[in-house]
């Protein structure tokens, strides 16, 4: 979702979740890069009541760190 407006991404991510359910997965990774943070704090505000959400962390560093989330679906 890098380069997305805060409304793209976070758009974008809902229904990467909803397919990534149907799809039986059980974790994604969502690449937002550094930045200013902002795409970080409006996900991480999004997936904090997602119903296809059971958790979500930052990524270890060697998945993308801070720039990245992982998400643990239901």
């Amino acid at each position: 979702v890098i380069g997305q407006t805060t409304d793209q991404a976070v758009d974008a991510v809902d229904k990467f979740l909803d397919e990534a359910s149907l799809g039986s997965r059980s974790q994604v990774r969502i690449v937002h890069g550094h930045g200013t943070g902002a795409l970080r704090r409006a996900i991480a505000e999004m997936l904090q009541d997602h119903p296809h959400v059971a958790r979500f962390a930052a990524a270890p560093q060697d998945q993308g760190g801070s720039g990245a989330t992982l998400v643990e679906l239901r």
